[in-house]
């Protein structure tokens, strides 16, 4: 089975039990940039809630443009609140120290389109789980594929709230103040199970 994904920055754990499964991985560069959706954020713990990282963008996240033209607004100096975020949050965590050094690369590198920082993060994790899905970029939009091909471009933050109560759970740094909060980035899951994430997905979600 083929997917075809949206260009997501370091996507939630449950995007991961697709493309584990997956033959080849297309990224559609042509569909128009959504609001509300993952395509320029990515959630993770926090001491007192759960944190939403989005990537500022030129002409501001209301735009109707194809992700290719998608610019980002480096004004902002977004990597380093970013990566301030991600030390603050989990230098505690079991793994931190596993992926420090590589992780930090992503966010002292400049990137001017976001489809460019997000190829980066899948690379880079799909590097940490030894996961060697071909990836495809795609050059023509498609609204539908065949049936061989799984499309979860329509993945939103909004639509996994109402469908994630029995959520596996696994080592949360701050579960004993905010509960445990499911689906959050594949960073989450890699900073408490490192190494052995990859196993946890294949065990944990890989029945969907």
């Amino acid at each position: 089975m083929n997917i075809v994904s949206s260009f997501i920055p370091f996507p939630p754990i449950t995007w991961w039990s697709f493309v584990l499964k997956a033959e080849e991985l297309l990224l559609d560069k042509v569909e128009h940039f959504e609001k509300m959706s993952y395509r320029n954020k990515y959630a993770i713990s926090g001491a007192n809630n759960p944190i939403q990282l989005s990537v500022p963008l030129v002409k501001g996240r209301n735009q109707r443009t194809p992700m290719t033209d998608v610019l980002i607004h480096n004004e902002e100096k977004w990597q380093v609140q970013h990566w301030r975020t991600l030390v603050s949050v989990y230098r505690q965590t079991p793994y931190w120290e596993f992926y420090e050094q590589s992780l930090q690369h992503l966010f002292e590198t400049s990137y001017t389109h976001l489809t460019d920082f997000n190829l980066a993060t899948l690379q880079w994790t799909c590097k940490q789980l030894k996961l060697k899905v071909p990836i495809t970029i795609t050059d023509t939009y498609l609204a539908s594929y065949p049936t061989d091909t799984a499309d979860i471009r329509h993945i939103k933050p909004a639509k996994d709230k109402e469908q994630l109560k029995d959520f596996p759970r696994y080592y949360q740094v701050f579960e004993d103040r905010i509960g445990f909060q499911p689906n959050l980035s594949i960073l989450d899951l890699l900073f408490s199970e490192g190494p052995m994430a990859k196993g946890w997905i294949e065990g944990r979600l890989g029945m969907q």
